[in-house]
């Protein structure tokens, strides 16, 4: 069949947008200055802190008018008073092995103590968030990932059995999987050797990070995603199964159970065991809420087991329930330790004095960094080959639950916190460049691992010096060399990636983020902007279908009637949508499903397209 691929072989370039020139020369002058920051109190005294004071000329205004002089402040670069805040400032918790330095963000005492008042409101909501309140107002829904590591603290008695229970059934189910216990129908391994998870969002991202994190060099079963509805990804991981797909456990993660990725990943896999002549309901597990659609086809198909997600858990937060324990225990991690880290971490974080609250004090900085306004990026740079996938876990965890159109009060506030990374040292041949000496839009995240290797693994390239000293040296060197440049950060540092570990920072991020939503006074728990794009594409979707059904109406015709995009946007009653109908033609056309009769995309006014055949069932449904 004719095809349009390769047709549009050009696109229009696209012009730089240019800031405002007054802006950019505020910029160019002052470009080592912070800006002031939004303050809840009277701005007009300092106490001492790392910023020393200083005067600065504003940049004149294009119209000529020179704005009012302001207090400025440049960072603290003296080495004794770095110290001196270094100790004052850095948090360990001794038992997880965890350290937080913030000393090289500048907020001033000043700040910290108008802060004071919010941050205790913080806490209070997060108290009562525990207890069981409604903190998500818009779906009438309590929030209780914290109940999953401490399940005495469930609001009821039929909450904590729940998640007892549930704990206890998957950590039997997975142990006998991997002890062979269960096995694959038919499989000449005799044992289940491969996982596959089918989920998306929350229900890939903490899975994702965590395999990579802390999987062993030889799991017991490994473990491949399908996290997207791309049709050629799932082919690949399909096909990298091969003979391996008769003693593969498909995992099918989705809390509502109707996810569109969701869904067509689990038909696409199950097309798959089809063709290669196997039962999928033998080696199918669902994830899901209880009665939701998934669980009841689960349930009537007779999958090999079924485990909840509960209505109180979050995507983005259900790392530590089914979604990521079973696919972690299944790899033989240590489930039960990520849980006592996380458990851990979460009462450190409910301590209401700031200094002794690591959650609380990156929400400190994630207000002075950015003016509580998401006016700057979180670069995050996990100095691990095992924590790469840390800032796509993070990416979700903070910009979902942050980045909001409105406020509780119901004002346009447009909140956010954009996030980012790679690993290091890998970004120092990548965009350091440019975080050192470029535009100053960011704040960076270091996180630090302290053992290099297992005891005894280690080894000198040269006197005195072993390949993980050059790490160290790399994010140091970095740490300082940002610094020297006004550019701020925080150093998360853990002594080693251990279950217990991961889940100690999944919970200090997931309550540094309810912490500063309840300080910019948005609903973190909800995801309006995501819900109106799963809407946005299934009006799209419907649209299609009525472009497909007015295309074999023509193609059905004796002669075949070709047509233009108008005629097809006519007949289908949707003039105002005719640049989608463009590009739905186009995409049809590129996968062979339309053919082009005239014309080429490059010039859609002189299209004209048909069906390759006329589907006559299709003209009477």
């Amino acid at each position: 069949m004719a095809s349009i691929s390769g047709i549009c072989s050009s696109s229009p370039s696209l012009k730089p947008r240019l800031r405002a020139a007054a802006a950019a020369s505020l910029l160019r002058r002052h470009s080592v200055w912070f800006p002031v920051r939004p303050r809840p109190g009277d701005r007009s005294l300092f106490a001492a802190s790392v910023a020393r004071e200083v005067s600065a000329e504003l940049a004149k205004s294009d119209g000529g008018a020179v704005a009012e002089e302001e207090k400025k402040k440049v960072l603290e670069k003296d080495p004794r008073a770095l110290w001196r805040r270094y100790l004052d400032w850095l948090y360990q918790h001794k038992e997880l092995g965890l350290y937080l330095d913030v000393s090289r963000v500048g907020f001033t005492d000043e700040f910290v103590a108008e802060m004071e008042p919010r941050f205790q409101a913080a806490f209070k909501a997060m108290e009562e968030l525990e207890k069981g309140a409604i903190a998500n107002p818009d779906e009438g829904r309590m929030v209780g990932h914290y109940w999953l590591r401490d399940p005495k603290r469930a609001p009821n008695s039929f909450l904590r059995v729940q998640i007892e229970n549930t704990l206890e059934s998957l950590l039997k189910f997975s142990g006998d999987v991997v002890s062979g216990k269960i096995k694959p129908p038919s499989s000449p391994a005799g044992r289940f050797t491969q996982v596959l998870s089918v989920g998306i969002g929350g229900s890939a991202l903490g899975p994702q990070f965590v395999a990579e994190a802390l999987a062993p060099d030889v799991p017991p079963l490994k473990i491949r995603f399908i996290d997207n509805t791309d049709p050629a990804g799932i082919d690949h991981q399909i096909a990298q199964l091969g003979d391996e797909l008769a003693s593969t456990l498909v995992i099918v993660i989705s809390k509502s159970g109707g996810t569109p990725e969701t869904r067509n990943g689990l038909l696409e896999v199950q097309k798959a065991f089809r063709e290669a002549g196997l039962s999928f309901a033998k080696q199918g597990v669902a994830i899901t809420q209880e009665n939701s659609l998934l669980d009841n086809t689960a349930r009537i198909e007779g999958w090999l087991a079924r485990f909840p997600m509960f209505d109180w858990v979050g995507g983005r937060t259900s790392e530590m329930s089914a979604v990521g324990l079973l696919p972690a225990a299944l790899q033989g991690i240590d489930i039960k330790e990520m849980l006592a880290g996380g458990k851990l971490m979460d009462e450190a974080n409910r301590t209401s004095v700031l200094k002794n609250n690591p959650a609380a004090l990156l929400a400190l900085c994630w207000y002075w960094a950015t003016d509580g306004l998401g006016s700057k990026d979180m670069v995050v740079l996990p100095y691990k080959d095992s924590l790469l996938l840390f800032s796509r876990y993070l990416q979700q965890l903070v910009m979902e639950s942050i980045g909001k159109e409105f406020d509780l009060d119901g004002n346009r506030v447009n909140q956010g916190l954009t996030v980012y990374g790679n690993k290091g040292s890998t970004d120092q041949h990548a965009y350091i460049q440019q975080l050192r000496d470029g535009v100053h839009n960011f704040f960076v995240t270091f996180i630090e691992v302290l053992r290099d290797r297992p005891p005894g693994h280690d080894w000198e390239l040269e006197p005195g010096v072993t390949c993980g000293d050059y790490l160290f040296g790399m994010l140091q060197g970095t740490r300082s060399a940002l610094y020297s440049n006004d550019r701020e950060s925080i150093t998360v540092s853990v002594e080693e990636v251990t279950p217990r570990s991961v889940g100690a920072l999944i919970a200090l991020y997931e309550r540094a983020v309810g912490i500063y939503a309840s300080l910019v006074n948005i609903n973190a728990y909800h995801q309006p902007g995501v819900e109106a794009g799963k809407k946005a594409a299934g009006e799209v979707l419907a649209l299609q279908k009525r472009v497909l059904q007015v295309l074999n109406e023509a193609s059905c015709k004796e002669p075949v009637e070709p047509l233009t995009l108008e005629e097809v946007a006519d007949r289908c009653h949707s003039l105002d949508d005719i640049e989608m109908i463009y590009k739905i033609i186009a995409h049809m056309a590129a996968n062979d499903r339309v053919l082009i009769a005239e014309g080429s995309c490059g010039s859609p006014r002189s299209i004209k397209v048909f069906l390759g055949e006329c589907n006559v069932d299709a003209l009477y449904s």
